[in-house]
């Protein structure tokens, strides 16, 4: 009889003061991520600095079942946001009970924080040397209070191999899905944000705060545009032809691509290739030149090249570690293969 993989243990550290949504995010997105017969990939447990309930930021208590010894079991630890963190955000050390709750905590486990949830991260000196992000709002004081940290406050996330931290609130969503996506492949992070009705994917460098995201009446948006790309990556683009899908000056589309996307519209593109490059790699058995056309890269050299810098391996090595158990038959609505151009 075949052996069925344990799930990948997630144990969610909650503190006094948490943050209900941050606590539930890794419930709701690792919860939903599921392999071949539906098999759930994560386990996902709850623990307190000591079980009994644990007040929240809300007219509410949550009440938590596990103690920190949980935490020895974790193959992921999960920090959520806290109001309430006392030494730990006023002089950057961790209470004893902190510092005794991780210490249970195995040498090798997956740390991620959520918003000020990377306070205790940076205390416990899990970010130490480490690129780091937070709430943009609390960057400054993060910065001052944990100097050996590279304080990254413009990014949703970040991913040191071992130590992940987002952003606040969506920017959890976010990481959850990433690290989906880093562990099982980009079709079942995809399933995952469909099964939550989420966005799939937005890369950890764009920016937490952008001017103008929901367009108001009297501004144009940018989002017909996209729709325009999505449907062409396989061609080449210039910055010209996206602007006249908005009837804007390439300068004047250029700074509301940015304001609205918090990147610039090559970086986005780029972006999008990737995606849909990993997806035909993921789900299709061509040719690495063959999936280079339809991605938009034009060459499989351009491919390996935006692969490597994006995800760290080559394409060979994604599709060998991400092939989908049942290859699906391959995409014939990404358009002839053509070798593509770049906006910038």
């Amino acid at each position: 009889m075949a052996t069925v993989e344990k799930p990948h243990r997630v144990v969610v550290l909650a503190l006094a003061g948490l943050l209900p949504f941050e606590l539930g995010i890794p419930h709701r997105i690792f919860g939903r991520a599921k392999g071949p017969g539906e098999r759930h990939l994560y386990e996902i447990l709850t623990c307190g600095l000591a079980p009994g309930p644990v007040p929240t930021d809300a007219d509410f208590t949550v009440y938590v079942e596990h103690g920190p010894e949980l935490l020895a079991t974790a193959d992921t630890v999960v920090v959520p946001a806290s109001h309430e963190l006392g030494p730990v955000h006023s002089e950057g050390r961790l209470t004893d009970g902190l510092a005794a709750a991780l210490a249970h905590v195995r040498p090798g486990t997956r740390m991620v924080s959520i918003c000020t949830g990377g306070y205790v991260l940076a205390a416990a000196g899990y970010l130490d040397g480490r690129r780091a992000t937070t709430h943009w709002a609390h960057a400054e004081h993060f910065q001052r209070m944990f100097p050996a940290v590279r304080v990254d406050a413009d990014v949703l996330y970040t991913d040191d191999g071992d130590v992940l931290t987002s952003a606040g609130v969506a920017a959890g969503i976010d990481l959850c899905l990433h690290i989906v996506r880093r562990d099982h492949g980009a079709a079942v992070a995809n399933d995952t944000a469909r099964r939550t009705v989420v966005p799939p994917h937005r890369e950890g460098g764009q920016a937490q705060f952008v001017q103008r995201p929901v367009p108001g009446p009297q501004h144009a948006s940018t989002t017909a545009a996209r729709a325009w790309v999505l449907d062409r990556l396989h061609e080449p683009l210039r910055l010209s032809d996206l602007a006249r899908q908005e009837s804007m000056s390439v300068r004047t589309f250029t700074r509301r691509f940015r304001e609205e996307c918090g990147v610039s519209p090559g970086e986005w593109i780029t972006g999008q290739r990737v995606e849909r490059a990993r997806q035909l790699l993921e789900r299709t058995e061509l040719p690495v030149e063959a999936v280079a056309r339809r991605a938009g890269f034009g060459t499989a050299q351009s491919l390996r090249k935006h692969v490597q810098a994006a995800l760290g391996v080559s394409p060979t090595a994604y599709r060998r570690t991400f092939r989908a158990t049942e290859t699906a038959p391959s995409p014939s609505s990404d358009g002839p293969s053509v070798g593509a151009g770049s906006a910038h």
